[in-house]
């Protein structure tokens, strides 16, 4: 079978190349630069736990040392603060890194690949689709014709493949604007990202509202100010006025040594594209979305998007088509984005739109900087990863369900469980290989080796019931899960999200929520429903 296309070499669409080769599906990423990208300290991303644990799995390299694990956050208001927090392992930090530096991690791991191929200096000016497959033609020094079994469309906000097919990109221009400048410093937080709103040092105007800090490894820091509306020029002049004023009204009065190590500025917009899938094409990434305001990052959600549709693509290039399957990519995963862009636009004009009733409103402050805190770090309705509750992956009334601390088509928590050779292992490092999870909860377990429980009491049954099921699955085995209890049967996704809890063994039920997540339940319908025509 032919391979998939993936179209643009950021980080969406090579975590994809990645994700996909990891599941023995051949790609060729087409990529109309030279290969490399170029370094740029102020351009930077901020990546969530379930993220970076993502790239983690999918380089087999720690990103520990390419960026900053945050140490703490720190809110401030005028002179005060109002939000102080520290990460540790019950509440890890996010992970603050420059986006080149994660191009060259996902390159590194994709240079051994047998399955990827990067064509550089490719760049796409046409697409054609028919029943068996899709075919691209690049121009260029290199330019040629493509043929793949699937396109996906991981080019950017001014996406080609977008433009091709004809999907209308609607939303927002310029939401919001910030100045950015990327400096080595000493400040009185190290290891702290900070958010500081109406300091001090500007009393006066729109642009007084907020700064950012984020830092980065070598005593490097990302600042960013927040810009009035317009498209006022961002002078050299203002941005190092910028600079020493917030350098001195942290540091006490005086500004301390710096290196200005790049600038720029970064502009929001929210844009979300009608389509997500035509035919054998999909989209991806800045292609299919755009959003950032408060913190919020596209990239945490365009990496997302990759490993909801990475698995899909795998199970239909391996086993046939799957069309209920991957019609579920754009039904997930926009809803999940647009569910994000509703709120930020909800929320926005409150937070933006001066004092006003927030002057006579006690305590109407400290919830916006409640709700920006919670953006920046990945959590409420601005920045917690979406859940697939409403997903037409979901099974319908099973008679075993049973609730658990996570929801169904939630993102399940990582606890450590045994694999079938006995290892004691992370269940997120069992996840993106395409099989289903089978998780049993057994207290107990983990005292003893794999081959003492094995054969014994439910066990069997359990793994008879697994082999059986209509897709691929993993039989694992944890001591405990976060409101489960024992005996309890977790069926989680290859994306690693819940989709069903079970109490026991219960073989039918488990076919039947197996065979929904694979899209087979709808398909056997569709089916059905062309026979009786």
């Amino acid at each position: 079978m032919d391979p998939v296309i993936i179209v643009g070499a950021g980080p969406v669409g090579l975590t994809l190349a990645l994700a996909l080769a990891r599941q023995e599906v051949p790609c060729v990423v087409l990529d109309e630069g030279p290969g490399k990208d170029e370094p740029r300290l102020a351009r930077t991303v901020v990546l969530r736990e379930d993220t970076a644990a993502l790239m983690e799995r999918l380089t087999g390299t720690s990103l520990a040392g390419a960026g900053v694990h945050w140490a703490g956050w720190r809110s401030m208001r005028r002179k005060q603060v109002t939000h102080e927090i520290g990460f540790d392992d019950t509440d890890p930090a996010p992970l603050h890194l420059a986006q080149h530096v994660l191009t060259d991690v996902l390159r590194t791991a994709l240079a051994g690949e047998r399955l990827v191929r990067i064509a550089v200096d490719s760049r796409l000016d046409g697409v054609e689709q028919e029943a068996s497959g899709v075919t691209a033609h690049t121009r260029g020094p290199k330019g040629t014709w493509w043929r793949g079994s699937y396109l996906v469309g991981c080019d950017g906000p001014r996406s080609t493949v977008r433009k091709l097919l004809d999907i209308r990109f609607p939303g927002r221009t310029a939401v919001e604007r910030h100045a950015v400048a990327a400096l080595r410093t000493e400040l009185p937080w190290a290891d702290e990202a900070l958010l500081h709103r109406t300091p001090p040092w500007r009393t006066s105007g729109p642009s007084a509202g907020e700064i950012t800090g984020r830092p980065l490894p070598d005593d490097v820091w990302r600042l960013d100010w927040l810009l009035p509306p317009g498209k006022d020029l961002v002078t050299p002049e203002l941005l190092v006025a910028r600079i020493r004023e917030t350098l001195a009204g942290w540091c006490g009065g005086t500004a301390p040594a710096y290196e200005l190590l790049d600038t720029g500025v970064h502009t929001v917009h929210h844009r979300l594209a009608r389509r997500w899938r035509a035919g054998r094409v999909f989209l991806a990434g800045d292609a299919a979305h755009l959003l950032g305001a408060f913190g919020t990052q596209g990239l945490d959600e365009g990496l997302r998007d990759a490993d909801n549709l990475a698995w899909k693509l795998a199970l239909a290039w391996h086993h046939g088509s799957h069309e209920a399957l991957l019609d579920s990519y754009q039904a997930e995963r926009r809803a999940v984005v647009a569910a994000r862009l509703r709120a930020a636009d909800q929320i926005l004009p409150t937070l933006r739109g001066g004092p006003g009733i927030r002057a006579y409103v006690p305590g109407a402050a400290r919830g916006h900087d409640a709700l920006l805190t919670d953006a920046h770090l990945g959590r409420g309705p601005l920045g917690a990863p979406g859940t697939y509750a409403g997903s037409p992956l979901a099974p319908g009334h099973l008679e075993a369900e049973v609730p658990v601390d996570t929801p169904p088509g939630a993102p399940v928590t990582d606890v450590r469980v045994t694999a079938e050779d006995g290892s004691f292992v992370r269940l997120r490092d069992r996840l993106g290989r395409g099989a289903l999870l089978v998780l049993l909860i057994a207290p107990g377990t983990g005292v003893w080796e794999r081959r003492h429980w094995v054969g014994a009491g439910i066990m069997p049954r359990l793994a008879a019931a697994v082999t059986a099921l209509p897709s691929p699955a993993e039989l694992l085995v944890a001591e405990s899960y976060p409101g489960a209890a024992a005996h309890t049967v977790l069926l989680i996704r290859p994306d690693g999200h819940l989709v069903t809890a079970l109490s026991g063994v219960r073989p039918a039920d488990l076919y039947a929520a197996a065979e929904a997540a694979v899209g087979g339940a709808v398909e056997a319908g569709a089916e059905a429903a062309a026979g009786a025509k």
